[in-house]
């Protein structure tokens, strides 16, 4: 039997359906975009029209990018529906043009790579445009118990929070599915909207920010490693943070000359596919990077929570040149918050002096298993 998870946006998006805008989806494949887009059409107003981007036949009909075809496409609906509309030349021109000349229409269109569709999509629809990021499955989405929740912890750690990890019952499942998802699914994605044809490269820089998660990178040194140049580097990271598997973690200073400020440490949006990328499922017991994992997921469910609330806050993390650091650093509307992630309660963090010194009255509070849910829910 299948089990069914209420996504956090799905009434936002509701919302928006007599917009008379565009709402765009992204997220990665097999994020639950298509369900979610299901979900919501059973719960809409009057008639709407699904299609799909990648169809060649719906392809072609948007080459025509006349009012009068485009009226055609949709007739007297009110809703339309783009799965994966990245794949359709110029489709944030036709959905402008259809927005602006269709005064009750109202566009929804997923995407599975910010590469092509916020490009498409961004200028033209200017005042015109909504956009939500869905990302794996939030802790906040799944209902559970605080026992529930901390039974189910381990397994978060290692195997993630992909919709099809909820449906899979033994780690053998598992592991297979999130190995063939980047083989079939994430890579595709990669190499179809950015030209790059060596994949192999692809999958070697990932596998090097899977074993240096947490720390911080060096593009030369990747560069050394991986036969290229650090630029190319820089333009591999920032392409798959828009396929929304890796997110950069900036430097926080306000002092250059004490505390680093060009650095960066980039995570993993989910563990598992991290652990996929370094073929690793073993169970926490026989790991030496559980502090790692923990790291990652407590962050990564932490962006959730705020930008499903619709937060601005930005991120990073902090350290001076007396190597004193501090994990997660949230900057909103001029107040500070500071954090440190740590997997076990027994050991007590504390506010390194020299942020003390630089931040003064902004306290260091510790998250470790005795406390997360307070922080990701």
């Amino acid at each position: 039997m299948q089990t069914i998870i209420p996504r956090a946006i799905e009434n936002q998006m509701l919302a928006l359906q007599k917009s008379n805008k565009v709402i765009l989806l992204f997220g990665t494949r097999r994020v639950g975009k298509t369900f979610l887009m299901q979900s919501l059409v059973k719960k809409m107003d009057g008639d709407y029209l699904l299609i799909n981007g990648e169809d060649l036949e719906v392809q072609e009909i948007f080459q025509r990018r006349t009012v009068a075809n485009l009226k055609n496409i949709t007739g007297n609906i009110r809703t339309l529906i783009i799965d994966e509309a990245q794949a359709i030349q110029e489709v944030g021109k036709a959905m402008k043009l259809m927005v602006d000349t269709q005064s009750e229409l109202t566009i929804y269109a997923t995407g599975s790579s910010a590469l092509d569709l916020l490009n498409q999509s961004g200028e033209p629809l200017t005042g015109r445009l909504h956009s939500f990021h869905l990302y794996p499955i939030a802790q906040l989405e799944l209902g559970q118990t605080l026992i529930e929740a901390r039974q189910d912890l381990d397994d978060r750690l290692v195997y993630g929070s992909y919709p099809e990890i909820f449906q899979l019952t033994d780690n053998n499942s598992k592991s297979a599915y999130l190995g063939q998802l980047i083989q079939s699914y994430l890579l595709k994605d990669i190499l179809a909207f950015s030209g790059i044809r060596l994949s192999d490269k692809i999958l070697s820089l990932l596998r090097l920010i899977a074993y240096q998660t947490g720390s911080e990178v060096s593009y030369t040194e990747l560069g050394n490693q991986l036969g290229m140049n650090k630029a190319t580097v820089e333009s591999y990271l920032d392409l798959l943070s828009k396929v929304f598997i890796l997110y950069k973690l900036p430097a926080f200073s306000t002092n250059a000359r004490k505390e680093i400020s060009k650095s960066a440490k980039w995570y993993f949006f989910d563990n598992g596919i991290r652990n996929a990328v370094i073929n690793d499922f073993r169970p926490l017991g026989l790991r030496n990077d559980t502090g790692i994992l923990w790291e990652s997921y407590i962050l990564s469910e932490r962006i959730k929570k705020l930008r499903y609330s619709g937060s601005l806050t930005n991120f990073y993390f902090w350290r001076n040149y007396q190597q004193q650091e501090i994990d997660w650093i949230e900057f909103e509307n001029g107040e500070l918050r500071a954090f440190e992630i740590k997997y076990s309660s027994a050991k007590k963090a504390k506010t390194p002096s020299g942020f003390r010194h630089s931040y003064s009255g902004v306290e260091v509070q510790q998250i470790d298993r005795d406390n997360y849910l307070e922080f990701i829910l």
